[in-house]
Protein backbone atom coordinates (compact mmCIF):
# COMPACT_ATOMS: atom_id res chain seq x y z
CA UNK A 1 0.00 0.00 0.00
CA UNK A 2 2.68 2.51 0.91
CA UNK A 3 4.15 3.07 -2.49
CA UNK A 4 7.69 1.96 -3.27
CA UNK A 5 8.53 5.32 -4.82
CA UNK A 6 7.26 7.33 -1.82
CA UNK A 7 9.64 8.53 0.90
CA UNK A 8 8.55 10.46 3.99
CA UNK A 9 10.39 13.55 5.16
CA UNK A 10 9.03 13.17 8.70
CA UNK A 11 8.10 10.27 10.98
CA UNK A 12 5.23 11.18 13.29
CA UNK A 13 2.64 9.61 15.56
CA UNK A 14 -1.04 9.82 16.44
CA UNK A 15 -2.50 8.21 19.54
CA UNK A 16 -6.21 7.74 20.19
CA UNK A 17 -7.81 6.58 23.44
CA UNK A 18 -11.07 4.69 22.99
CA UNK A 19 -13.09 3.86 26.12
CA UNK A 20 -16.71 3.58 27.20
CA UNK A 21 -18.01 4.18 23.67
CA UNK A 22 -16.02 7.41 23.21
CA UNK A 23 -12.83 8.45 21.45
CA UNK A 24 -10.48 11.12 22.75
CA UNK A 25 -9.69 13.75 20.12
CA UNK A 26 -7.81 17.01 20.40
CA UNK A 27 -8.59 20.40 18.95
CA UNK A 28 -5.13 21.25 17.66
CA UNK A 29 -4.03 24.80 18.45
CA UNK A 30 -0.81 25.03 16.41
CA UNK A 31 1.38 23.28 13.87
CA UNK A 32 0.27 21.12 10.95
CA UNK A 33 -3.51 20.74 11.16
CA UNK A 34 -4.07 23.65 13.55
CA UNK A 35 -7.81 24.20 13.98
CA UNK A 36 -8.68 20.60 13.14
CA UNK A 37 -9.65 17.71 15.40
CA UNK A 38 -7.12 14.90 15.49
CA UNK A 39 -5.44 12.41 17.79
CA UNK A 40 -2.65 13.56 20.07
CA UNK A 41 0.75 13.20 18.46
CA UNK A 42 3.71 14.73 16.75
CA UNK A 43 7.18 14.16 15.36
CA UNK A 44 9.41 11.26 16.34
CA UNK A 45 12.72 12.60 17.69
CA UNK A 46 16.03 11.15 16.44
CA UNK A 47 16.83 7.93 18.30
CA UNK A 48 13.31 7.71 19.75
CA UNK A 49 10.99 4.77 19.11
CA UNK A 50 7.57 5.47 17.58
CA UNK A 51 5.88 4.18 20.74
CA UNK A 52 7.99 6.39 23.01
CA UNK A 53 7.24 9.38 20.77
CA UNK A 54 3.49 8.65 20.80
CA UNK A 55 3.40 8.49 24.61
CA UNK A 56 5.64 11.57 25.03
CA UNK A 57 3.56 13.67 22.63
CA UNK A 58 0.32 12.54 24.26
CA UNK A 59 1.60 13.51 27.71
CA UNK A 60 2.89 16.87 26.44
CA UNK A 61 -0.40 17.71 24.71
CA UNK A 62 -2.89 16.40 27.28
CA UNK A 63 -1.10 15.98 30.66
CA UNK A 64 -2.33 12.36 31.00
CA UNK A 65 -0.70 9.00 30.26
CA UNK A 66 -2.15 6.44 27.84
CA UNK A 67 -2.00 2.90 29.23
CA UNK A 68 -0.77 -0.01 27.11
CA UNK A 69 -0.91 1.73 23.71
CA UNK A 70 -0.49 -0.51 20.69
CA UNK A 71 0.27 0.33 17.10
CA UNK A 72 -2.60 -0.42 14.73
CA UNK A 73 -1.62 1.35 11.57
CA UNK A 74 0.45 3.57 9.35
CA UNK A 75 -0.75 6.46 7.23
CA UNK A 76 1.42 7.78 4.42
CA UNK A 77 0.35 11.43 4.42
CA UNK A 78 1.52 13.16 1.25
CA UNK A 79 0.91 16.82 0.43
CA UNK A 80 1.54 17.71 -3.21
CA UNK A 81 4.30 20.35 -3.27
CA UNK A 82 4.43 20.07 0.52
CA UNK A 83 5.47 17.76 3.31
CA UNK A 84 5.35 13.96 3.30
CA UNK A 85 4.80 12.30 6.67
CA UNK A 86 4.69 8.66 7.73
CA UNK A 87 2.25 8.59 10.65
CA UNK A 88 2.39 5.67 13.09
CA UNK A 89 -1.11 5.30 14.55
CA UNK A 90 -1.65 3.95 18.06
CA UNK A 91 -4.66 3.08 20.20
CA UNK A 92 -5.02 2.79 23.98
CA UNK A 93 -8.11 1.76 25.90
CA UNK A 94 -7.33 3.45 29.22
CA UNK A 95 -5.64 6.49 30.74
CA UNK A 96 -3.75 7.39 33.87
CA UNK A 97 -5.14 10.81 34.76
CA UNK A 98 -7.67 12.92 32.91
CA UNK A 99 -6.71 14.94 29.84
CA UNK A 100 -6.50 18.68 30.26
CA UNK A 101 -6.02 21.66 27.96
CA UNK A 102 -2.47 22.78 27.19
CA UNK A 103 -0.89 25.38 24.91
CA UNK A 104 -1.03 22.77 22.13
CA UNK A 105 -4.42 21.12 22.45
CA UNK A 106 -7.94 21.09 23.86
CA UNK A 107 -9.22 17.56 24.69
CA UNK A 108 -12.60 16.46 23.35
CA UNK A 109 -14.37 13.15 24.03
CA UNK A 110 -16.68 12.21 21.13
CA UNK A 111 -19.09 9.27 20.93
CA UNK A 112 -17.64 6.74 18.47
CA UNK A 113 -20.92 6.74 16.54
CA UNK A 114 -20.86 10.57 16.22
CA UNK A 115 -17.26 11.32 15.27
CA UNK A 116 -17.10 14.87 13.84
CA UNK A 117 -15.30 13.90 10.64
CA UNK A 118 -16.20 17.26 9.07
CA UNK A 119 -13.78 18.91 11.54
CA UNK A 120 -10.95 16.44 10.86
CA UNK A 121 -8.54 15.66 8.02
CA UNK A 122 -10.60 14.25 5.15
CA UNK A 123 -8.75 10.90 5.08
CA UNK A 124 -9.60 10.09 8.71
CA UNK A 125 -13.09 8.86 7.81
CA UNK A 126 -11.52 6.10 5.70
CA UNK A 127 -9.01 4.60 8.15
CA UNK A 128 -10.24 5.59 11.65
CA UNK A 129 -13.03 2.93 11.57
CA UNK A 130 -10.29 0.28 11.38
CA UNK A 131 -8.71 1.66 14.55
CA UNK A 132 -12.11 1.67 16.28
CA UNK A 133 -12.54 -2.01 15.33
CA UNK A 134 -9.00 -2.89 16.56
CA UNK A 135 -7.98 -3.87 13.04
CA UNK A 136 -4.47 -3.27 11.72
CA UNK A 137 -4.38 -1.10 8.60
CA UNK A 138 -2.25 0.96 6.28
CA UNK A 139 -3.30 3.98 4.27
CA UNK A 140 -1.95 6.33 1.63
CA UNK A 141 -3.56 9.78 1.53
CA UNK A 142 -2.59 12.48 -0.95
CA UNK A 143 -3.58 16.09 -0.39
CA UNK A 144 -3.30 19.42 -2.15
CA UNK A 145 -3.31 21.80 0.79
CA UNK A 146 -6.29 20.65 2.90
CA UNK A 147 -8.08 19.05 -0.08
CA UNK A 148 -7.98 15.25 -0.26
CA UNK A 149 -7.02 14.10 -3.76
CA UNK A 150 -7.12 10.36 -3.11
CA UNK A 151 -6.99 7.87 -0.28
CA UNK A 152 -6.33 4.14 -0.29
CA UNK A 153 -6.79 2.00 2.81
CA UNK A 154 -5.96 -1.64 3.29
CA UNK A 155 -6.92 -3.75 6.27
CA UNK A 156 -4.11 -6.01 7.46
CA UNK A 157 -6.27 -8.69 9.08
CA UNK A 158 -4.26 -11.85 9.49
CA UNK A 159 -1.00 -10.01 8.86
CA UNK A 160 1.83 -9.81 11.33
CA UNK A 161 1.03 -7.17 13.93
CA UNK A 162 3.07 -3.98 14.02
Amino acid sequence: MIRDDWRPEIDATLLYVVRDGEILLIHKKRGIGAGKLNGAGGKVDPGESCLDAAVREFEEELRARPLAPRKLGEVAFDVVDGVSILIHVFRADALDGEPSETDEAVPLWAPVDEIPYDRMWADDRYWLPHLLENRAFEAFARFEGDRLLDCEVRCLDGATQW
